[in-house]
């Protein structure tokens, strides 16, 4: 490797490298997507059966329904990514922090879904 090589690589690797976010961000993420997933899950609430049988009324309902799953979606993100930072020191085997992370993954995208779609039965 050429030393213009060697140079190009180390200035890739020093403007690919990983940034923290801001200390909050991640609170006002969570807050944020929380907000949106309890805006769609209220959307919901409002259904009438009887309306839906007019094609013309499904396009609220549905677009809250897939808002809201997607804002669960990342709400759980977060909050497992939260919880994996805080495992890292305990657990030293990357095995165990992928299987621990993974189910909390679902274990957390399970609740949040059912916070949306529970509330829309009502």
């Amino acid at each position: 490797m050429s030393a213009g090589e060697g140079r190009i690589e180390h200035l890739l690797q020093e403007a690919l490298h990983p940034v923290d976010p801001p200390a909050g961000f991640s609170l006002r993420l969570e807050e944020a997507l929380s907000s949106i997933t309890q805006a769609a899950a209220e959307e919901l609430e409002g259904w009438e059966l009887s309306a839906m049988r007019d094609p013309r009324n499904w396009a609220r309902p549905a677009a809250a329904l897939v808002i809201g799953v997607g804002a669960a979606a990342g709400l759980a993100a977060v909050r497992v990514h939260r919880r994996q930072q805080e495992q890292r020191e305990r657990l030293r085997s990357p095995y165990q922090r992928l299987a621990v992370g993974a189910g909390q993954a679902f274990a957390e995208l399970r609740r949040e879904a059912a916070k949306v779609v529970g509330r829309g039965r009502r």
